[in-house]
């Protein structure tokens, strides 16, 4: 016999998710007035004032007269069996908290949260996100740009790694295509509905994230992107990754908005260094000047954002074979004269060790192939002569 109490909630918790589906035509990504009342009077409670007769708006606090206007015509005008039916039509769905595909993460923006996301693609978006880092940064960017989103994403994804972007031109674009070449996942996170293609030049890629990945935004089908609204997006960005790579960002940048939000909300940021001269990663270096980390590869941000045991390799030059020499016998080495010979002796005084100790350790470097005697003195072999180049940066 079916629980009684259970198709209740079952009810309740459909009419909630209609209603949340409603109030994405309602308020505005990132208002905050409209996370607490939602917070305050739950989703149906929320339309039920919005709908209601002006005098019946109680509660409805911290908004002008004008601002909830737009909020009554646009809850009029809401119609979520449509809206669910067009996501539908793209493959898509509608989830909220409380589900079990929602982030949880997400819940940290507070009464900035979204009130829902509309996705597109198979994958479980909390599972995914779990393990993910954001790869931002300049639309208008330089090739070496272009190469290094490109590079983090396709190396994060051979180490397990979701790259979420924004499917903007530029960085993200490269993030996301270098992710889907090494066969990776990939999020798409739109500042439009998921059944709209922006920017147009990438309904293709968009199309190939849909199938391969995960096309996600807040906004209801069929809505456009404002500048706002790229801006409000970015939050969503930064809550839902571990960490977030900038790479290429000028002062005012969306990118950097993203990085704050991050640092706000305690995440891992990063940045890919880029020339001095360059006016495209000046904002990077700003965000290195503070509390951004330097990252020049997918090593280093898995180190920086994965699990204990995700470690990057560690960062050296070649080993010379006189790197491999005890302390002693470098010391007998670097006091030779580059050119021309010199003495036992004077080696030995160059070097602070006596002149015995010094004749022990000159035929140990000659069995190694590092000097010669010829007579009385002592000189480097060529092999020698360009290690020692070598070593110190010369010619």
């Amino acid at each position: 016999m079916p629980d009684a109490a259970g198709e209740r909630r079952a009810v309740a918790g459909e009419r909630e998710r209609f209603a949340r589906a409603a109030l994405t035509r309602v308020i505005e990504p990132g208002d905050e007035h409209g996370g607490r009342w939602l917070r305050e009077f739950g989703a149906q409670g929320l339309m039920a004032r919005l709908t209601a007769a002006e005098h019946e708006e109680a509660g409805l606090t911290g908004a002008t007269a004008r601002r909830l206007a737009g909020y009554r015509i646009r809850a009029a005008g809401a119609d979520p069996d449509r809206d669910l039916a067009a996501v539908a039509s793209v493959g898509g769905r509608f989830i909220c908290p409380g589900d079990q595909e929602w982030p949880t993460q997400l819940d940290d923006l507070r009464d900035a949260r979204p009130i829902g996301l509309w996705v597109r693609g198979r994958a479980d978006l909390r599972k995914w996100a779990l393990r993910s880092v954001a790869v931002v940064g300049a639309r208008a960017c330089t090739p070496y740009g272009a190469h290094m989103a490109a590079t983090l994403g396709s190396g994060l994804a051979e180490r397990g790694w979701v790259v979420v972007s924004g499917a903007a031109y530029g960085v993200d674009g490269s993030a996301h295509r270098g992710t889907l070449a090494a066969g990776g996942a990939t999020v798409a996170v739109l500042a439009c509905g998921v059944d709209v293609v922006y920017p147009r030049g990438h309904a293709e890629l968009i199309g190939r994230i849909a199938e391969q990945g995960l096309v996600i935004g807040e906004l209801a089908p069929g809505d456009h992107p404002t500048p706002s609204r790229f801006v409000l997006r970015n939050r969503v960005i930064a809550a839902l990754t571990r960490g977030t790579v900038v790479i290429e960002a000028e002062y005012r940048s969306g990118s950097l908005v993203t990085a704050r939000s991050a640092q706000k909300l305690g995440r891992y940021t990063m940045g890919v260094p880029g020339p001095a001269t360059s006016g495209l990663s000046a904002g990077v270096h700003e965000l290195l000047r503070g509390e951004g980390v330097l990252v020049t590869d997918a090593a280093e941000v898995a180190e920086l954002v994965g699990d204990i045991g995700d470690l990057a390799p560690d960062r050296r030059g070649p080993v010379l074979p006189r790197d491999l020499l005890d302390p002693v016998s470098a010391r007998v080495l670097e006091a030779m004269p580059a050119r021309g010979a010199a003495d036992g002796g004077r080696l030995a005084r160059a070097a602070g060790t006596t002149t015995d100790e010094t004749l022990g350790r000159l035929y140990e470097l000659h069995s190694l192939g590092f000097v010669e005697r010829h007579g009385d003195g002592w000189h480097l072999t060529r092999g020698a002569i360009r290690g020692s180049n070598a070593r110190r940066g010369g010619p």
